[in-house]
Formats: structure tokens, C-alpha cells, sequence
């Protein structure tokens, strides 16, 4: 096996620091060696690869969302186990935490997204658990453990990671509640959100669909009409944020702290920085945060390195969906929701086994892809015909500047 902690000792001329291990850095640094005389660097602060589409299950115990870099990235890949502080542009180094520094002539910004908790919600920072991220995972999994099976839970939000960990610990014997704000599935069509309101039914959740939660204790949640009720272990799900790199080196970012972009996903500070996946907010309209954006922005974030060094102009960003998005709804059912390449949806779906068999196909295939781009570099897939259906006929104006 391939020692990805030796460096490149090969002839070579361009380096390129990919910063993040998801979905996109790895996926990223992979496409890069479809030129073979490039330093490739990636810095992520965890010594193996986080599923974290399957992180919900991970709270449960029985599934291991950590994956060994070794079957996952290309010959030649150094990779360097800690946590990028700063990106300076001018001399081109990038600092990182032990203190050390890495040159660069090109950057890949894939630094992903991570939990994020309201600051108007009293409590939520401090007394509400999420599955946003490894080691939230592995906190809540180990306040779970401590718990008696019939102590109350309480899940906030119900978009699909909402729907997706309240169906997990049902299926587990937990009392869920699951609290909406609103909308059971607000990004599913009608039927598919009667589908889930009967699978969730059928697995004892209780579904409170107007109600929001105003504060979060220790032991309870309180409601906006002032009703407090207890909650074990309260579990929020609602909202991303970004890592704050962008902001600490002093680059242009939207409202959220996501790097602001052209089309080509070059940073609008700098074309030797390039950024991929939730972090990315090309043209000031950032893309849906989840694994099909990453997978498809990774392969042209690297496309766009490769075309800086040789001299040709990057091709414009191009994305759509196929169609759907699946939700697990425990380990024996799901939905598939059927929708339009713009991620509109139509009022047809697909559930029961046959869509958990499909959810669990799509997980698998996550990393079958990222290890395909891995042996055959180029073979990523995104899809393509045209710019994305999002694109702004003018230039952004700059939400925060640091």
C-alpha cells in the first residue's frame, strides 16, 4: 500500500495544497493527477475520511463512519493530518496549527461546513447535540449510551437531516419527538412529504409540525408558546455554517463566511486559490450544501488548477441534479423524491425497501468514486450541458470583507 505521509520526491515543478478531507478535497486531489508531474498536499484534521452522509448512523452505534485514507487516495498524495489556521496569498503559504507552514502555488479551499447553532435560540450552543460532524456524532452516541432506552428525545428540524436522524433512533427504540418550525420536509413534493408523515407514524415519532423551539435547557425544551417538556438529549439539526479560514486570512466571503467566487470557482482575491463543496459561493449564489455538490465541484475546481498551470482558460461552472434526492427513513425504508435537473420537485416518489436499498447504493457509491478517481484519474462525472441553472447575469456585491 501506498505510504501517503512520505512526500513526492519526484521531478516536480507545481505545488498544489488541497485544504479539507471530504467529499470534495478528496475527490479534488485525486482529479489532480491526471497530470503526473504535480506536489500534491492534503490537509485535513482528522487521520481518516468522514462519511458524514452517514454520521446519523453513526449515533447509533453500529456503523463506523471513519475510512481509512489509504483506500482512498491516489499514488503520490501527501497527506498531512492538521488543520489550516491561515492562507496567506501574497507569500503563498499556508500555516497550519503545529506551527508549520506549507508553499503553494495553487490552493484548493475545500474546508467543507459544520454545525451551526443560533445565537437567538438561549441554550442550543450549549445543551443541544448535533450530527453535523465526527466527533459531534461521537458525542452524542456517547450521551446516548449513558441514557435509559424510554428517556425522551427531541430532534429540531425537520429537513431531510432532521427526518433522517429522528427515523434512526425511532428505529432504535427511542421516544423521538420531531419538532419542524414549520414544514415536515419543506424540500420534498406534497406525496413525499405524506410519505415520510406515515413512515415517521409508523416508527412512533411524534411529528410536531408548526411548533419551534425558543430555548434549549439541560433536560427540556421550551416552545414559542412557553411550554416546556422534557428532552433527554436534544439533537439540532437546522442550518450549516463554514469554517472561519476564509474570514482569517482575509479573503471575500458571502454573509456565512463561504469564499466568494467567479464562475470558475476562483476566488475573486486570487486565481491561484480555487475553493469546492459547501464553502464555495460561486458568484455570490451558493449551491445546496450536501454530497451531490461536492462531488460534482470537485473534479472542475481541480479541472480549473489544471487548465491555470497550463496556460488555458477555465471552463465555467456547470451543475444540475439527476433528478432526486433520497432520505434513509431508518435502515429498511426511505424515499426517493423525484425532481427536475434545477432540484425542483415533481409530486412523484419512490419508497419503502426499494428506496432504502437505493439510499444505501448511493452512500456506497460516494466512495466508490471518490476510490474510481483514485485508480483512474479524470473519471469523475458531473453534469454538464450548460451553466448551472442558478448563474447571475451580473457581478455579486460583496457581503463581508475581512
Amino acid at each position: 500500500m501506498t505510504d501517503h505521509n512520505a512526500p513526492n520526491t519526484h521531478n516536480i515543478d507545481t505545488k498544489v495544497v488541497v485544504i479539507g478531507g471530504g467529499y470534495s478535497g478528496t475527490l479534488a486531489a485525486n482529479h489532480l493527477r491526471t497530470r503526473g508531474d504535480l506536489d500534491i498536499t492534503l490537509v485535513n484534521p482528522r487521520p481518516k475520511f468522514v462519511e458524514r452522509i452517514r454520521l446519523h448512523q453513526a449515533v447509533t452505534g453500529d456503523y463506523d463512519a471513519a475510512v481509512d485514507y489509504g483506500t482512498l487516495l491516489g499514488d503520490g498524495i501527501h497527506l498531512v493530518v492538521d488543520t489550516a489556521t491561515r492562507i496567506d496569498a501574497d507569500a503563498r503559504t499556508v500555516s497550519l496549527a503545529s506551527g508549520r507552514e506549507l508553499d503553494y502555488d495553487y490552493v484548493i479551499y475545500a474546508v467543507g461546513s459544520t454545525a451551526a447553532f443560533p445565537a437567538t435560540v438561549p441554550g442550543a450552543a450549549e445543551f443541544a447535540y448535533s450530527v453535523a460532524e465526527f466527533e459531534y456524532a461521537q458525542r452524542l452516541r456517547q450521551r446516548l449510551e449513558a441514557l435509559h432506552p424510554d428517556a425522551p428525545v427531541t430532534v429540531v428540524g425537520a429537513g431531510l437531516t432532521g427526518i433522517e436522524t429522528a427515523a434512526e433512533l425511532a428505529e432504535q427504540g427511542r421516544r423521538v419527538t420531531l419538532v419542524c418550525g414549520g414544514q415536515l420536509g419543506p424540500a420534498l413534493s406534497d406525496p413525499g412529504r405524506r410519505s415520510v408523515a406515515k413512515a415517521m407514524r409508523k416508527l412512533g415519532v411524534t411529528v410536531l409540525e408548526a411548533d419551534v423551539v425558543t430555548e434549549v435547557r439541560d433536560g427540556a425544551v421550551v416552545f414559542a408558546d412557553g411550554a416546556v417538556r422534557p428532552s433527554a438529549v436534544t439533537v439540532w439539526t437546522t442550518g450549516f455554517g463554514v469554517p472561519d479560514l476564509a474570514v482569517a486570512s482575509g479573503l471575500h466571503t458571502d454573509e456565512m463566511g463561504r469564499l466568494l467566487t467567479d464562475e470558475t470557482l476562483t476566488s475573486v482575491d486570487d486565481e491561484r486559490i480555487v475553493a469546492a463543496g459547501d464553502c464555495a459561493a460561486p458568484s455570490g449564489e451558493p449551491l445546496r450544501m450536501c454530497c451531490a455538490t461536492a462531488s460534482q465541484l470537485a473534479p472542475q475546481a481541480a479541472n480549473t488548477v489544471l487548465s491555470r498551470i497550463a496556460g488555458t482558460e477555465p471552463a465555467v461552472l456547470e451543475y444540475g441534479f439527476g433528478g432526486n434526492s433520497c432520505t434513509s427513513l431508518g435502515r429498511r425504508a426511505g424515499l426517493l423524491q423525484f425532481g427536475r435537473h434545477d432540484n425542483t420537485q415533481i409530486n412523484a416518489f419512490l419508497g419503502g425497501r426499494v428506496a432504502a436499498s437505493l439510499k444505501e447504493a448511493i452512500c456506497k457509491g460516494t466512495l466508490w468514486g471518490i476510490r474510481r478517481e483514485a485508480r483512474k484519474p479524470g473519471s469523475a462525472y458531473w453534469f454538464k450541458g450548460g451553466p448551472r441553472p442558478s448563474q447571475p447575469a451580473v457581478a455579486p456585491k460583496v457581503v463581508t470583507e475581512t
